[in-house]
């Protein structure tokens, strides 16, 4: 299995997968969160934020968690993953892949703007800090057609959110045995 997260900067990808991972080490099962910001440091480095550089991206990050499914070890990709074409993708080349779709308002979003993004795109034009290309402000985001799972991170509790997508990975497990 092949769990692909998408969604906005700041809406809990990493924070879940870690309560994930955290829960599965305890009961001796494997997860290797591949974190699309610590990989554009490494791996991806050479690419930008076009819509052609952040496809190369998710097909790297992809590849790399394909090798790691084929030793028992579910891979989780964090990473905002925009485009529904890319997304598919993925699910047809690769074998048991599962989209989860990491929900959270753009207001609450701006609230809670751990990185700073936001802030950045209301800066004045020509500010040198100003952001241009943030996934569902300034750039594109496509809501997922089909999901395997949404989770609703700015409805929902951090423990609601991680039992959810637990509960999920439990039952995907148990029907591939």
């Amino acid at each position: 299995m092949i769990i692909q997260f998408c969604g906005l900067s700041g809406s809990g990808k990493t924070t879940l997968a870690g309560k994930a991972k955290e829960y599965f080490d305890s009961k001796g099962v494997n997860i290797e969160i591949i974190d699309g910001d610590e990989y554009r440091k490494f791996l991806c480095n050479d690419l930008g934020f076009t819509k052609l550089d952040r496809h190369i991206n998710i097909r790297r990050l992809a590849f790399v968690a394909e090798k790691l499914s084929r030793y028992n070890v579910i891979p989780i990709i964090c990473a905002i993953n925009p485009y529904e074409e890319i997304r598919k993708e993925v699910g047809a080349i690769y074998p048991g892949v599962k989209t989860i779709y990491i929900k959270c308002s753009l207001d609450e979003l701006f609230k809670r703007d751990p990185k700073g993004l936001y802030a950045r795109t209301l800066l004045p034009e020509g500010d040198p800090q100003r952001l241009h290309n943030l996934s569902g402000v300034s750039d594109p985001f496509e809501v997922p057609s089909n999901a395997d799972l949404t989770i609703e991170t700015d409805i929902e509790t951090i423990s609601e959110s991680s039992e959810k997508l637990i509960r999920y990975i439990e039952s995907t497990l148990a029907n591939h045995l």
